[in-house]
């Protein structure tokens, strides 16, 4: 399903939004022990930031195949030869992959989607025992250059509630990510 009220601008007015190094950092995501995915990779901007912190394989997801056809052309340019990319609706056909495989899901800018709870379902379905899923979201406290209706918009609460009903416990509480995002981090309590 495409999310809604979601279009991308161009690359690098998206890409000034962000500092996903810094958004790692603040999410504790320093160590990455397997698979990871970027579900809604757009122009890759985290596939890539993540491909650089991980020897692991590392998956984009994008809809829209022009993202993943993107995505793929900048991982190949950067060398980072352990980028995959797929084209996919993930609420629809799932994520492809092996259940109980994947350590990282990144799941950002998404939770404002009509069905957040299967999407979170199918995420979690694919992490191992102590996989995390990783959300952030733009505020709503705040004026923000984009992003989806205020209306839409998770709030800190919502998105911790949307991760605990999904079977994650929250191991980052929502943490401020300067200028216009809030995220967190969940992992799973399920057992191997």
């Amino acid at each position: 399903m495409k999310t809604r009220d979601s279009s991308m601008p161009a690359q690098d007015w998206w890409e000034s939004f962000f500092d996903p190094e810094a958004i790692f950092d603040a999410l504790g995501l320093s160590e990455i022990h397997g698979t990871a995915v970027d579900v809604g990779c757009g122009y890759g901007t985290f596939t890539l930031a993540l491909a650089r912190r991980s020897r692991h394989p590392v998956l984009g997801l994008d809809i829209e195949p022009d993202m993943v056809i993107l995505t793929r052309q900048r991982a190949e340019q950067a060398g980072l030869a352990h980028v995959q990319t797929r084209q996919v609706d993930v609420t629809e056909a799932g994520m492809g992959i092996a259940a109980g495989s994947v350590d990282l899901i990144l799941a950002f800018n998404l939770l404002h989607c009509e069905q957040p709870h299967a999407l979170l379902a199918v995420l979690t379905a694919s992490l191992r025992p102590g996989g995390r899923v990783a959300a952030i979201h733009w505020r709503r406290d705040v004026p923000t250059p984009r992003g989806p209706d205020l209306s839409i918009r998770p709030s800190p609460e919502d998105m911790c509630g949307m991760l605990s009903a999904a079977g994650l416990t929250i191991i980052q509480q929502p943490t401020l990510l300067p200028p216009y995002h809030v995220g967190l981090v969940g992992q799973s309590t399920q057992h191997s």
